[in-house]
Formats: C-alpha cells, sequence, structure tokens
C-alpha cells in the first residue's frame, strides 16, 4: 500500500503556531487566559475609540459644527430670559444645559443608532466574528465620543461664562465631580441598551433617534428648573439620567438661589444616578448577548445582498 503523501509545510506552520499560543493543538490555543482576554478587549476599546479622538484633529470644521452652532442656540434662549428681565440666575440655567446637552446628543447620535449604522456599513459581522466582547466596542465609542463632547460642553459654558457674565457658586466640589461621573455613568449605559434596541427595531432607529432628542430636552428641564414641571418633571427625575443629572448640577453648582425647588437633594439625585448607572449598565449587557442570540438563530445579523 502506498503512502498517503503529507504537506509537510503545513504540518509545520500548525506547530509553529500551537507552539506559539502554548498549546499542542489549536483547541488548546484558543482558550484564552482572563488576562489575554482582558488585553485583546482592551485593543477593541482603543481601536474604536481613535477614530473619534483622532477626527477631531484631521478635520477642523467639528469646531465650527460642534462648538458655534450649539453656542447659538444657548444664546437665543439667553436673549429671550433677558428680554423677559429673568432672574440672572436663569442665565446659568439655559448655559449649564446648553454644555449638558453635547453629552446627550453623543449619547442618542454616536451611541444608540451605531450598531444599526455598522450593519448597514456591513461591518456588524465583522464585530460578531472577532473575538471580543461588543461592550467593548461601545465602550470604545462611548470613551471617543466622550472626549469630543467634553471638549464641546468646556468650550460652550467658556464661552458662555465670558461673553454673559455667568457667575458660579459652588460649596461641594467632591459631590460635584462625582454627579458629573455618575451622570456620565448613566447616560453611556442608556447608551449601550439603546445601541441594541435599536438594532432589533432596524429602519426605525432613526426615527427614534430624531424623537428622543427635543421632547428629552423639554420634560428634562433643559432651560429651566425640571421641578416647575409637577409631575412630569417627577417622571423625568426616575427616568432619565439627563434629568437628573443635570437638576442635581445646577443645585450644586448655583447653591443657594431659591429658583430650584419641587426636586430631592443633590445626595439622593447622586444615589438615583448610581442606581441608573448599574441598572442601565445590566440591561445592556443582556440586551446585547440577547440580541445577539436572535439575531444567529434568525439569520439576521447581516443585510441581505450587501
Amino acid at each position: 500500500m502506498s503512502a498517503i503523501p503529507v504537506d509537510r509545510a503545513r504540518v509545520d506552520r500548525s506547530a509553529v503556531f500551537a507552539h506559539s499560543r502554548g498549546g499542542t493543538d489549536p483547541r488548546t490555543a484558543a482558550r484564552w487566559t482572563r488576562r489575554q482576554v482582558a488585553a485583546n478587549n482592551m485593543r477593541a476599546l482603543i481601536g474604536r475609540a481613535y477614530p473619534r479622538v483622532r477626527g477631531m484633529v484631521r478635520e477642523p470644521s467639528w469646531l465650527f459644527f460642534e462648538i458655534l452652532l450649539p453656542f447659538l442656540t444657548t444664546s437665543a434662549f439667553v436673549f429671550v430670559y433677558r428680554a423677559l428681565q429673568a432672574p440672572e440666575a436663569y442665565i446659568g440655567f439655559v448655559v449649564l444645559g446648553g454644555a449638558l446637552s453635547a453629552f446627550w446628543l453623543n449619547v442618542v447620535w454616536m451611541m444608540a443608532g451605531q450598531l444599526y449604522w455598522e450593519k448597514s456599513q456591513g461591518n456588524l459581522e465583522l464585530y460578531f466574528a472577532a473575538p471580543m466582547n461588543l461592550m467593548a466596542i461601545l465602550l470604545g465609542m462611548a470613551i471617543g465620543g466622550l472626549v469630543m463632547s467634553s471638549l464641546r460642553a468646556a468650550a460652550v459654558l467658556v464661552i458662555s461664562t465670558l461673553v454673559y457674565g455667568v457667575t458660579f457658586s459652588v460649596d461641594q466640589w467632591l459631590l460635584v465631580v462625582v454627579v458629573f461621573v455618575l451622570t456620565l455613568s448613566a447616560l453611556y449605559g442608556l447608551g449601550m441598551m439603546l445601541a441594541s434596541l435599536f438594532l432589533l427595531w432596524g429602519r426605525e432607529a432613526f426615527h427614534m433617534t430624531n424623537v428622543l432628542i427635543e421632547p428629552v430636552y423639554f420634560v428634562s428641564g433643559l432651560n429651566f428648573p425640571v421641578g416647575r414641571l409637577g409631575a412630569l418633571g417627577a417622571l423625568a427625575i426616575a427616568t432619565l439620567p439627563f434629568a437628573v443629572g443635570l437638576d442635581a448640577m445646577r443645585q450644586l453648582v448655583f447653591a443657594g438661589q431659591p429658583y430650584i425647588t419641587g426636586t430631592p437633594s443633590p445626595e439622593l439625585e447622586a444615589l438615583i444616578l448610581l442606581g441608573m448607572t448599574i441598572v442601565f449598565t445590566l440591561l445592556a449587557r443582556w440586551t446585547i448577548h440577547r440580541i445577539e442570540r436572535i439575531a444567529r438563530h434568525r439569520g439576521t445579523l447581516s443585510i441581505r445582498w450587501q
């Protein structure tokens, strides 16, 4: 009986690959340690955050669209309040709301609809096929968008303060930082959860994105204290991290103002934000895994004929 021919080069390559991964066969080599998994997810996080951070340098036009145009919107409300001879505290409320609105827009446009847009471009299959956690990808998008939004918020805040003479009165700086961090954590946790839901809803993602902008601005009290809305404001405090964070920041940054009434104390709102962060993050993790299984079972991870 003649010997079966053996591809020597293929055997050597398999042996070298297995030896480099510390295993004796491909199955053993594929068993990563927790350190390797964490390092791989970190590379995925950096890879998704890099384009957003680098894009700020390569595309100077973002300075006009991301800073000057939102500043005009804030200025319009400032002129309205001054024409009505409203208390100067309301000018500060508008400026702070205009600065924090950058983060909500980033959550809605750069987070919630991101997976659906990636699916439309044919990249979603690569994300699911790559050996990394989808949460790492979304977190990288969040961090990259956070850098952009922070620069916009800081620019709007500084320019408005210098132009309109807004003065701040802060008594608890540590609590201000804690509330700010918890607000961002809850917002981006909500964004990751919405990303998986928008992926499931398909074309309705774009319409839902538009729906979640102006109505949320109104019920969150973007340009006025949310306590003025009564029961509707209480509902916003219970469900929207943007409303909770904005109200808490106003109470802390403009301490002693009698116009902020009808809402919980900043300490209680910080606890609400902490609870929202935990709930939204866990829901995001569950919905992502759930929708991934549904999509693979039904074969809807990719767009047909693309």
